[in-house]
This record gives structure tokens, C-alpha cells and sequence, in this order.
């Protein structure tokens, strides 16, 4: 949805496009706009701009032409249109969720265009207000909504003193992501400017909105000894809320794009690369009362520690700690001494081998004992046969 920067940029646009243009005859509406018709209609005309929080407001200006003396008549005569002179017409538009101002050719009408301006030169330009989702709207001769406060941008003093002048305001109940959307208070900030806001300050979102807001009219005054360079530093280096709501939108502003530059740019790039916390990843988002989502970093709290000492809780979690830590070192001392004593799986292998090997060699003299022994008994006992054989 576009913001107080967008709105701003635009207007912007509008005066840099139309500088030396000329526009002429009727303004005509699209048929399936609900907005009003604009009964409007001029020889030559100008179109300027200007940008007050979430609205914008076009100035239609009609010029005087000075045309040749009629026949037979000494005197000039101004020129006027059919209908005599147009007053000038102001038309405040909002926004909406997609509303925005392109200058195209007549010839070839961007889509959803439902106002559009012509110019008299030729070809034809058209300057168009297009919106795709038709929830913008605009007031013919209109004027700024009375019940939208001063502009964060262009009115930050009187933002500032309308916002701590209000405090006791119902508004600054709710949560401060919510009160930040209040355009009677907040004009121009919208959803992804409180994000990023409250994202530099690590504000809670669900913060009471006048809890934080209070601890501004008690803020400390800067040294009169200081000099203006000293105190700008020192407001940059350590901005408040409200100076936020001023600040953040101006970097949006200085980063220019956003669809109204002269050129084709790469504008959702940069922005992208802008943003810290309005739907980067990591961030977290939630549905705030109105049902507007709030995008958010999540901070852990800082446990908070008693003034007697530590509490039961922490305690009891010392102590089994301690008792935790104990086993853990008494049971790896004693699986060390348990390995001690086991011998490696190498040194098992070669006891097994020398085991095996003596095992098998123990037989093996065995067997050669009884072999020697059996042939000592047979030679004693053949001797006496080969005797007796002699004899016989």
C-alpha cells in the first residue's frame, strides 16, 4: 500500500513531468470508476502538485490566452472557452492499495487508468491516475481531511507537538504498532514504516503505544553549550520514536524511485535491499487488532536475578547441576581405569596368536615324545626275538 514517501514521490513526479505542459479540454473518467465525476474543461491549463501525509493534491490551474482583434472591433478580447473562464480545481486523492500517476501516450491508455488529464500539444499525452484495485478515490475541490494530523515529512514540529500534546487520547491505549497506523496522529505511516521503526528502536510491537511514548516528554534537554552541528550528530546517532517517524520515511524519499523515476530502474531492488524487517526473512509476523500483519524481531528476555541471591529454582538447578557434572567426571574416570585395564584390541591379538602358537607346539613335542618312546620298546623287544631266532 502506498505510504507517505510514495504519496510524496508522486507529487514530485507530477511537477517534474508537467513542468511546461499544457493541457486542454475535458478530464474524463473511466465508466466503471465509483469516484465522481470531474466537470472540469479549459482551452489550456496547468496541472502542480502537492503531498500532505497519505494524501496528494492536484491543482488545476486554467490560463488566460490573449486572441487576435475581432474584425471591425477595436479591442482585444480575452480569451475565454465556450463556458466563459474555468475557476481553478483542486482534487485530493488518496491512495488506496495501488494507486499511482503515469504520464503515457493518449494513444495508447495504460490499463486500469480511470482519470486521465490530455495535454494540447500534439501527439497527445495523457496524464493518468491508475489503480488496478479501485479502492483509491478522490474529492473534487476538495481539501485535507480535518481529522488527519500534520505530516510526519513535511511538519515534523507540529507532528511532534500534536503527538505529546494527546497523550491522554483512548488512541494511546492500544499496542504502539497499532497506534502508529492512526493517521491522526501518524500521517503518512503505514505498514511497512512501523516495522522498520520499531525495528531500529527494538521496541516491542504490543507495547503499550503511551508507556512508550511517554518517556519523551521527560527526555533530557540537550546542553544550550552545545553547537548545532553537535546536537544534529547527536539526534542521528540516538533518535527517538517520533524522530524516527520523520527520519525513515526521508531515507525513502532520498532513495527516489519507486515507480516514479524519469527512467526505467530497477526501483523494488533497491528498496528490497532497504528494508531490515518488513517481510525479511527470519523476522516474525503476527495479525495485530485491526488484522494488519506487523512483522517484528524476536528479542530473549534477560533472566532477572533476585537481590537476596538466586531463587530456589536456579538453585536446585545449580545443585544438580554440580551433582550432574560429578557423575559425568566420576563415570569418565572410571571408564578411563575400565580401558586401563583392558588391553587394546592389538595387544589382544598378538596374546591370542602366542597363546595359539603355544597350544599347537605343545602337541606337537607330546607326539615326538611318545614317537621316541614307542621305537626305544620296539627295538628292546625285537633284540630278544632276533636271539632267540639265532638260538633256535
Amino acid at each position: 500500500m502506498p505510504e507517505g514517501p510514495e504519496l510524496h514521490l508522486a507529487s514530485r513526479y507530477i511537477n517534474t513531468v508537467c513542468a511546461g505542459l499544457i493541457f486542454s479540454g475535458k478530464v474524463e473518467k473511466s465508466e466503471v470508476s465509483k469516484n465522481p465525476e470531474v466537470l472540469f474543461e479549459s482551452d489550456a491549463y496547468l496541472i502542480s502538485a502537492t503531498s500532505r501525509g497519505k494524501e496528494i493534491k492536484l491543482t488545476l490551474t486554467p490560463l488566460k490566452e490573449e486572441k487576435n482583434t475581432l474584425p471591425g472591433r477595436g479591442r482585444d478580447r480575452e480569451g475565454l472557452s465556450q463556458n466563459g473562464l474555468q475557476q481553478p480545481m483542486d482534487l485530493v486523492f488518496r491512495f488506496g492499495m495501488s494507486g499511482s500517476f503515469k504520464l503515457t501516450s493518449a494513444a495508447e491508455l495504460p490499463k486500469h487508468a480511470h482519470l486521465r488529464f490530455y495535454t494540447k500539444d500534439s501527439p497527445h499525452r495523457a496524464l493518468c491516475f491508475v489503480d488496478v484495485r479501485r479502492f483509491g478515490r478522490w474529492e473534487v475541490h476538495g481539501t485535507w481531511q480535518p481529522d488527519r494530523g500534520p505530516c510526519v515529512m513535511v511538519e515534523y514540529e507540529k507532528f511532534r507537538e500534536n503527538v505529546l500534546r494527546n497523550l491522554s487520547d483512548k488512541a494511546f491505549n492500544k499496542p504502539i504498532c497499532e497506534a502508529l497506523l492512526n493517521q491522526k496522529f501518524f500521517n503518512g505511516i503505514g505498514n511497512y514504516l512501523r516495522a522498520e521503526i520499531l525495528y531500529r528502536l527494538k521496541i516491542p510491537p504490543f507495547e503499550k503505544a503511551r508507556t512508550v511514548l511517554e518517556a519523551l516528554q521527560h527526555r533530557k534537554q540537550q546542553s544550550p553549550d552545545l553547537t548545532l552541528s553537535k546536537k544534529v550528530k547527536l539526534k542521528q546517532e540516538n533518535p527517538d520514536l517520533l524522530e524516527l517517524c520523520h527520519a525513515v520515511p526521508m531515507e525513502v524519499i532520498h532513495m527516489g524511485g519507486m515507480g516514479y523515476g524519469p527512467e526505467p530502474s530497477d526501483d523494488a531492488a533497491a528498496f528490497e535491499e532497504w528494508l531490515q524487517c518488513y517481510g525479511v526473512p527470519g523476522m516474525r509476523s503476527l495479525h495485530d487488532g485491526n488484522g494488519r500483519t506487523i512483522w517484528f524481531q524476536v528479542t530473549k528476555p534477560v533472566p532477572k536475578r533476585s537481590s537476596k541471591g538466586s531463587s530456589g529454582q536456579e538453585k536446585v538447578a545449580k545443585r544438580s547441576g554440580r551433582k550432574k557434572g560429578k557423575e559425568l567426571v566420576q563415570g569418565a574416570e572410571n571408564a578411563k581405569a575400565h580401558e586401563a585395564r583392558k588391553p587394546n584390541t592389538r595387544s589382544r591379538r598378538k596374546a591370542s596368536a602366542s597363546q595359539a602358537s603355544l597350544t599347537n607346539e605343545a602337541p606337537a613335542a607330546d607326539r615326538k615324545r611318545q614317537a621316541s618312546a614307542r621305537r626305544s620298546t620296539g627295538a628292546a623287544t625285537a633284540a630278544p626275538r632276533s636271539r632267540r631266532v639265532k638260538a633256535e
